[in-house]
């Protein structure tokens, strides 16, 4: 029983929410170490509050579940943890993650507030929404990203004057959500195939020629924005000049790779799980936050 709630805490989609990292990271503030270990109690309490909703959709989407080959498997889906049960646990979870982030901050917990909010909006009705559902889970992403730079100004006392994130970087983290998302439809319209419309009603609105669409406009609406976050004057000006722009190739070889696997292999389904599984994209990520961490943290004359 104890596995079954592990496996329906989905930690794998934890990744996601490294995100909230941004801010801290792109505000100079992650040498902080008030910041620093406040981030990694963010990254936590904001990752169980995501797991509770998790679990609640898994409640509510038990039937159409066990219409799918891969989430059929799914502990909730399988009978193998009872759904009395397993709200109990969510509602556990998601008052511990909230519980949490109220302690770090007024304005963190507000936006893990709203995040929460957001998704279970899409669990009840915009995942039946076609294109409402892939710009709901891109605007989570942002809301993420904000979480982080609230959690700064809630540690460092610092108004919304001194600490700012670039609408450019927001952009981009919307964009490369909706580019996943998208990938994901894709790989789910082509395993369910007719099903599609049973499992979702959204997604069998979806066809392969309109994903195939957006995606090539999300691609190089993702590339352009963080090409121009990185080489604006206001991100030179702010980073005193330090050529933040060499990252650009990371970032273009992941979303490369990530196309090569969605249509080259028919994977992608599971954007989180191919992060940790896929050494490829693995090493390369790794190698972005590092890059990323040495040019903004280098010593400057």
């Amino acid at each position: 029983m104890i596995g079954a709630i592990v496996r329906s805490m989905r930690a794998y989609q934890w990744t996601k929410n490294l995100v909230l990292f941004a801010g801290p990271i792109f505000t100079l503030h992650i040498l902080d170490p008030s910041v620093a270990l406040a981030s990694l109690a963010g990254f936590f309490s904001f990752s169980l509050a995501v797991s509770a909703v998790y679990i609640f959709n898994d409640i509510l989407d038990v039937e159409r579940d066990r219409l799918h080959p891969e989430k059929r498997l799914r502990p909730v889906a399988a009978g193998v943890l009872p759904i009395p049960l397993a709200f109990a646990v969510a509602a556990l979870l998601l008052a511990g993650g909230l519980g949490a982030s109220a302690a770090l901050g007024p304005r963190f917990v507000s936006t893990a507030i709203a995040y929460v909010a957001l998704t279970a909006a899409y669990s009840l009705f915009l995942k039946r929404v076609v294109l409402l559902d892939v710009v709901a889970i891109a605007t989570g992403f942002v809301l993420r990203a904000v979480a982080g730079v609230e959690l700064v100004r809630d540690r460092t006392h610092i108004g919304p004057e001194g600490i700012a994130i670039s609408p450019w970087l927001l952009v981009c983290a919307f964009f490369l959500a909706l580019f996943l998302a998208m990938g994901k439809r894709l790989h789910e319209l082509e395993m369910l195939e007719r099903d599609a419309a049973r499992h979702r009603a959204a997604l069998g609105a979806y066809t392969r020629p309109l994903l195939d669409q957006l995606i090539a406009v999300v691609t190089g609406a993702t590339v352009i924005s963080y090409s121009v976050y990185t080489i604006s004057p206001e991100t030179i000006a702010k980073y005193h000049g330090r050529p933040l722009y060499l990252t650009i190739p990371f970032v273009l070889y992941g979303i490369f790779r990530y196309l090569y696997l969605l249509y080259a292999e028919h994977k992608g389904g599971n954007p989180s799980e191919h992060l940790l599984r896929d050494r490829a994209t693995l090493v390369n990520v790794v190698l972005w936050c590092g890059a990323v961490l040495a040019i903004l943290l280098w010593p400057v004359e």
